[in-house]
Formats: C-alpha cells, structure tokens, sequence
C-alpha cells in the first residue's frame, strides 16, 4: 500500500525502517545469552539464570542527555552522546553494587535524518558492548513541530544484585575516607551554564582552540563522553573491599549528591587542593566570573565518582582503579555531622 500523506506532514515511516534495518547487526552484536526476544518486538525478553542468585534484586534507572545534545548539534558529531547515556545510567545503578543487564533507549526528534540516527544507536550499542549489555529495545519517536531541528535522548538501564551485596551507605560512619575517582570533564551536566559562558558570554565557537585547552576545540573538550565507572566497582566487589557507599557525582555536584547516601549523624568534609579540575571548568570559571562554590554546585569539577571506605583500603582501591586507567586520590573523608556536604579551601 503506497500512501504519502503522513510523509507529507512530516513523518516517514520507510525512512525510520530503512534507518533501523541498517544498524541492526550492531545492535544485535550487544545480546547477551538472557536476551530471549528479537529484535523489533513489542516488548524485550530477558531471562534471569536463577542458579547464579540467592536473593536477585533488580535495580532500575532512567536518565537523559540533556543539553549537551546542542552541543553535539554544533559540532555535528553524535556518536559520543550514545556513549554518555549508557555509562550515566550505568553508574546511576552501580554505585547500588548492580551489575548492568540490559538497556532500552528513546530517540524524540523533529526530522529523522541520516546520519544523526545511526550514529546515535551505533554510540548507545557500542557502550553496551563495551559492558556486556544487551541493548534490549527502543523507541524512536519522529514529532515534527514539536523538537524542531532537535532531538532528544533518554536511556533506562536494569540490573540486578544480591540482596546482601547491595551498597546504601549505611555502614558509613565518620572516620572513612572519601576517594574521588577522576571525571573526563562536564560528562552530562552543567552543559546550559556551560554554553552560555562559552558561547553567549565569551563568544566561542566549538572550534575556538583556547590556550587553556591545550589543543583541544572546545567541542571537543565538551564532548568527552561520560566515564564509565562500573568495571573498577565490579573488581572492587569481587575482591571484597569494604566499598561502603558511592556516589555518583553528576547535577548537583559534591555539595548535592554525596548526602543522598549519608546516613544520620554522618557529614562529608572536601578538600579543593585535592582535586584536580580539567582545564575546560577552569575556562569556564574563568570567562563566566562564576564564583567557585558555585561551581562546585553545579559542575563534578572534576570528581565523578566517590568511594567511600576505610582507611586500610584506599590503597588496594586506588590500584584497581589504575588498573581500568581511572585516576583515583583522597579528596576528603567523613565526620560527625548532619548529612551535608562541605567544601573546602575552595578559594
């Protein structure tokens, strides 16, 4: 049946199709064993091996590229955003002790295009790969009118843990030490203050090469792909360091997320000399006069990751963390307190 009526406002149906075919392989390439339903169904199968589990716990998490997506339409370049919303899911449910299963994406855009669409689902199936996730399933809604020459991107992430295994920060208690496992830049947050002071305020372009960059455009320092943390939290596990509470640090930065995990009476103290901020919040900083309290509000300036944990074991973690080429160091530790987060010697 030939009908161009729904082409005509503005949607195609062959296009989407012919688009998906096209990149099925790797997607395909991304199933797991437990992944039971081809590719295009209604719903994605997974089948849990309950011999492996005592007490399996699913943990589930959805998040969203945000803004960076415009960045990523200056540039032109959309495969590193794929990778950004795996590995931001992935450690939204790792920092629980889960071990990552299986993913489903959502594309909304105004005019599905090529090569924006493939380049999307190769980056989201290629960090899939990278961690043993089957890319389940997906949903790529073309609304002309409603995003206009944009898109948006929304990953959701399952996994699952023992019951026993399951890290909440309960045990934590003053005393422990916080390790800050290093960021690759902005990852996905604080990308709207970002664009303003770079391109609003200072004038730059994404293929502006600052000084302080150091060779790099600043499209490319903003398009770092978010770091993915759950390989070093996995060996960690396994080797039964007494991992007591992580927190993933995105929007909200040190000051906002670390409490989340806090438990009564314990507060976290950071020290600023201690962590070593990438050059692109130095720029930012810099040509936005943004106080840095706020920066730290706002950016991981650095930190995108904290283990929290006793002294006689931040040796053996800084080395796994070395090991999966993840800069880790001390950067603050626990005291008494109301479930807060401090700064300092920030100026």
């Amino acid at each position: 049946m030939k009908s161009s009526a729904y082409q005509q406002a503005g949607v195609d149906i062959d296009l989407a199709t012919n688009l998906l075919n096209s990149v099925k392989s790797k997607i395909s390439s991304t199933r797991r064993p437990e992944a039971l339903a081809p590719i295009g169904g209604f719903g994605g199968l997974f089948q849990i091996d309950l011999t492996k589990w005592k007490q399996p716990v699913m943990v589930t998490s959805i998040d969203g590229v945000g803004t960076k997506l415009m960045v990523a339409a200056m540039c032109d370049k959309h495969d590193t955003v794929g990778h950004d919303i795996v590995n931001h899911c992935i450690n939204d449910i790792a920092v629980q002790g889960a071990e990552p299963l299986y993913f489903l994406d959502y594309i909304g855009i105004g005019k599905l295009r090529s090569p924006l669409y493939e380049n999307v689902l190769i980056g989201i199936a290629d960090a899939c790969l990278a961690q043993n996730v089957t890319l389940i399933g997906g949903e790529t809604a073309e609304m002309p009118g409603m995003y206009g020459n944009d898109y948006d991107l929304v990953g959701c992430i399952t996994g699952i843990v023992e019951k026993d295994d399951i890290i909440t920060g309960d045990k934590l208690k003053p005393g422990y030490i916080a390790l800050g496992l290093d960021s690759v830049g902005l990852h996905t947050n604080g990308f709207s203050l970002a664009r303003k002071v770079l391109f609003d305020k200072a004038g730059l372009t994404v293929d502006s090469k600052p000084a302080e960059l150091e060779g790099k455009t600043v499209g490319e320092a903003l398009l770092e792909p978010h770091r993915c943390y759950w390989p070093a939290i996995k060996e960690a596990m396994d080797k039964k360091l007494p991992l007591d509470g992580i927190a993933h640090i995105t929007g909200g930065g040190l000051y906002d997320n670390v409490p989340r995990i806090l438990p009564e009476g314990v507060a976290a103290e950071f020290d600023a000399r201690t962590i070593e901020t990438p050059a692109i919040f130095k720029l930012i900083g810099k040509l936005g006069d943004i106080d840095k309290h706020e920066m730290y509000r706002v950016f991981n300036m650095g930190v995108g990751m904290v283990w929290f944990m006793p002294e006689s074991a931040i040796d053996q973690a800084i080395a796994i963390c070395k090991k999966h080429k993840i800069g880790a160091r001390v950067v603050g530790r626990l005291v008494e307190g109301n479930k807060t987060s401090s700064m300092l010697n920030v100026n």
